[in-house]
């Protein structure tokens, strides 16, 4: 059995759902004027029943007392014309209530079978609109491709494309905790980078570095700076080589050999800095070439490089540097999505351009817009085929009978009572023409 507490839900949630339902579908003023139409049109074709009533009786009467032949014509035709009226009049009060409030079998067809109307409506729906076939086609017919393309290659429309992304991609930003991003970006970082090993690539970088001589550039710069930081401190170098010696060698010896130290120091820098044929020049070469090597085939340098990265990624400055550099992506990505003559508005606005000139001139690119654009729409509708048609007869199954009968009677009401109206002429002329025939095959 049903545990008592979900059956005292389900009995406190139901005025609530009725309560909802009948907010969202209460009658507005256009459906108090359609049910005043209904009125209406119900007394015109209750007024042409009476109407016929009435002919059919004074007929009679007028028969009876001798008026002629044109009496009986009349009364067939009246008789016929409430026989009519009245088939007419149960079939369509049958849809909406029991005639004359007897539960006659067969009758009040919307509220007594709304649930089935609305599973049959979501079969309909999933077998005539939902299949693969008729979503293909349809897509097909419609030229998604050529139409967007055509679209997206006027400038006001691109404008429009690139502004809207823009305002997304700000959002999107906007709403990201930098926390979270700075979390996940130095973890991603620092996780590639661990499984990764450094030593073979560089390795190799460095290999075609002196190879093609790019270091000679920076082995200028370094000379360079060398030569002048000992012109300008030379007194540092005295006083380091004169701090060095021992102190039992008098201060005249220091000082010759800190001047003959800084001379020595200062020609080999001059002498490196001016002749790119040094032999310290091709040493250095050779010892680069050597340890490019030694980085990508030699066990213990590549463990020793594995070791120092793992120290230098572990310290808290990079994972800091790492952290912090979302922020200042986060910032250049939001200011230039805001610039509307920032270079990547521009990129963007001038790629839409581009694609929408060829989708709109381009068959092949309109095909495969095309087939995209019906893949994921057959993907939605056979995936989600049972929820769409779900979403149809629980909605039907949640109306309120009563509520609902009413509301559609006030759609279509006013029309059906034209089936009255009808019933009652249609009647009357089938009633004089069987008369008609009856009298001549009689005759």
């Amino acid at each position: 059995m049903e545990p008592t507490e979900t059956r005292t839900a389900r009995t406190d949630a139901a005025p609530a759902r009725a309560a909802s339902y009948r907010t969202m579908t209460a009658f507005t003023p256009a459906d108090e004027e359609r049910r005043a139409g209904v009125r209406r049109m119900k007394l015109t074709a209750t007024g042409l029943l009476l109407f016929v009533a009435v002919v059919y009786a004074l007929a009679e009467v007028a028969a009876h007392h001798g008026a002629g032949a044109w009496a009986e014509y009349v009364s067939a035709a009246a008789e016929a014309g409430m026989v009519g009226a009245l088939a007419d009049w149960f079939a369509v009060t049958a849809l909406f209530r029991h005639p004359l409030g007897l539960p006659i079998p067969h009758t009040a067809i919307i509220p007594t079978k709304k649930d089935q109307l609305g599973v049959s409506l979501g079969e309909f729906v999933g077998e005539n609109f939902l299949s693969r076939d008729v979503v293909r086609q349809r897509l097909r017919a419609v030229g998604i491709g050529s139409r967007l393309g055509a679209w997206l290659a006027e400038p006001e429309h691109a404008d429009r494309v690139t502004a809207e992304l823009g305002n997304a991609l700000r959002g999107a930003l906007t709403v990201l905790r930098d926390a979270d991003v700075q979390a996940v970006v130095g973890e991603a970082i620092t996780r590639r980078a661990s499984a990764r090993e450094i030593a073979p690539g560089i390795g190799k970088l460095l290999e075609r570095i002196v190879a093609d001589g790019g270091h000679r550039r920076a082995v200028d710069l370094v000379v360079a700076r060398a030569h002048d930081w000992l012109e300008l401190h030379r007194a540092d170098v005295m006083v380091a080589v004169e701090g060095g010696a021992p102190g039992w060698t008098p201060r005249f010896v220091d000082r010759r050999v800190g001047e003959r130290v800084y001379k020595e120091l200062l020609r080999f820098v001059t002498e490196m800095r001016d002749m790119p044929s040094h032999p310290a020049r091709g040493a250095l070469d050779r010892f680069l070439t050597d340890f490019a090597s030694d980085l990508q085939s030699d066990t213990e340098t590549r463990a020793r490089v594995e070791r120092l990265k793992s120290e230098v990624l572990g310290r808290g400055e990079v994972q800091d540097l790492i952290a912090s550099t979302w922020t200042a992506v986060r910032s250049m990505i939001v200011a230039a999505a805001e610039d509307e003559r920032s270079e990547l508005r521009q990129r963007v606005r001038a790629a839409l351009l581009s694609l929408g000139t060829r989708m709109a001139t381009e068959p092949k690119m309109q095909n495969k817009v095309d087939s995209w654009v019906e893949g994921a729409a057959v993907h939605v509708v056979t995936t989600y085929r049972a929820e769409i048609t779900s979403l149809i007869t629980d909605t039907v199954a949640g109306w309120d009978a009563e509520h609902t009968t009413r509301k559609i009677e006030a759609h279509i009401g006013r029309d059906l009572q034209f089936i009255r109206i009808n019933g009652t002429v249609v009647g009357s002329l089938a009633g004089l023409l069987i008369h008609v025939v009856s009298r001549a095959v009689g005759a």
